[in-house]
């Protein structure tokens, strides 16, 4: 009797999320039309951009605070678990480094947004600010800072894990909090097309088709460094542990990846992503362990955006990271990546934490990633997808629960996957 409505629900949160997408995508060329046409116009528009951030800034905290305690919960349940769930942690906190890690390579090796020279709304107004505007601004209440709530998250998810049973209700209560704050957060990206619209407009006004230029190579560069993860690093494990081909498997999840393209969500796909790797010789343990926590943990797409995103934005605001800063925000996206899943905007609300841990004044540049990041979204999702995919059979032949007859046999098309066994009624 309900599963029709679910459905209908679920329909119709796809169909809202792609009219963001849309508004998002138009607000991003008026923005830059504008700025190219009036350059003047699109300076004084700023201020939206600098709300939206400010927005962003808000939720912050609570996001880092309500995913790191369940993700430090979620780590001893997967751990208690045993073999499957040790090795897939392990693996987890590798790749994501890896991937951090090529984040940086890559940004440091095309320098993207330089020249750009971004300024902050304060001493890009020239002159006494708008009341009016300062008044709007001063409105959205100021940001907590996130390094002492990083500590403070950790601390609490620590405690409530020793106390074992009797700390399920306190880390029930902080899922429902999380609830609350990602659908704040939802509520803030619908406001995301008016700030992309005055971010794009100032930065393009203030430096015209030199900033278009910033952001096609930033977007060109990851969907490059994506693919070549994909292929190289995931297609070269995948080969040397288990003999299979990555492109067979890529063929064999074109479907799957053809549902995360047109939701921009890997979210999307992962009940079907647990039945296809069973189906393909996974065991139903480790699918049902290492899918859904290398949602929350392996993060291979998210990981790179995060770093390169950084190092945009610090270079576009003339203000390059040192070594050290790199390391240290290597580091701290390690922990903090861990809650860009499960909600749009996470991301977003990750990279800023980064950001402000780090650099504070870095965050008023933040305005022109909001407007290009819908652009890079399919390119994150899809590696997530994969590297979860991957992971599922790599952690199968790792334990002997990968039936690899059988995924030889999936991946060269002789046993194909039948769409039925994903029915409710057809479930074991």
């Amino acid at each position: 009797m309900n599963a029709e409505p679910t459905r209908e629900n679920s329909k119709k949160n796809v169909d809202r999320t792609h009219w963001l997408y849309i508004m998002v995508i138009v607000a991003v060329v008026a923005g830059a039309i504008v700025g190219l046409v009036a350059p003047d116009l699109g300076k004084a528009l700023k201020p939206l951009g600098t709300g939206f951030i400010a927005l962003i800034k808000m939720v912050i905290a609570p996001i880092i605070f309500c995913t790191i305690v369940l993700g430090v919960g979620s780590v001893a349940k997967a751990a208690t678990v045993g073999k499957v769930g040790g090795l897939a942690l392990a693996y987890f906190l590798t790749m994501s480094t890896f991937a951090l890690a090529i984040g940086l390579f890559v940004g440091n090796l095309i320098h993207p947004g330089e020249g750009l020279k971004l300024q902050p709304y304060k001493s890009a107004t020239g002159g006494a600010e708008d009341p009016t505007v300062q008044f709007l601004l001063d409105l959205i209440p100021g940001d907590i800072p996130v390094l002492p709530t990083l500590v403070l998250a950790l601390l609490v998810g620590f405690a409530l894990q020793s106390m074992g049973k009797a700390g399920e209700p306190v880390l029930t209560g902080i899922k429902h909090i999380q609830g609350v704050v990602f659908r704040l957060m939802m509520m803030i990206m619908w406001v995301a097309p008016i700030g992309a619209f005055g971010a794009i407009a100032a930065v393009v006004g203030a430096t015209g088709w030199a900033a278009i230029g910033s952001m096609l190579i930033l977007m060109g560069a990851f969907y490059i460094t994506c693919a070549l993860f994909i292929v190289l690093v995931l297609g070269t494990l995948f080969r040397l542990v288990t003999g299979l081909n990555i492109f067979q498997l890529m063929k064999y999840l074109g479907r799957e990846y053809l549902l995360i393209f047109s939701t921009s969500s890997s979210e999307s796909a992962l009940p079907r992503l647990i039945a296809k790797v069973q189906h393909a010789g996974v065991s139903k343990p480790v699918a049902g362990i290492v899918v859904p926590t290398g949602y929350s943990f392996n993060l291979d797409g998210t990981a790179i955006y995060l770093t390169m995103a950084a190092l945009f934005v610090s270079t576009a605001m003339g203000m390059p990271m040192n070594l050290g800063e790199q390391v240290g925000l290597l580091v701290f996206m390690i922990i903090a990546s861990k809650g860009a899943a499960g909600v749009t905007g996470a991301g977003l609300a990750t990279l800023a934490a980064g950001l402000q841990a780090h650099r504070p004044e870095l965050l008023d540049g933040m305005g022109v990633i909001v407007g290009i990041d819908k652009f890079m979204s399919e390119a994150r999702a899809l590696t997530n997808f994969t590297g979860n995919a991957v992971a599922s059979f790599l952690i199968g032949k790792w334990t002997g629960e990968l039936d690899i007859e059988q995924a030889r046999a999936t991946l060269a098309g002789t046993s194909p996957f039948d769409e039925n066994t994903l029915l409710p009624e057809n479930e074991h």
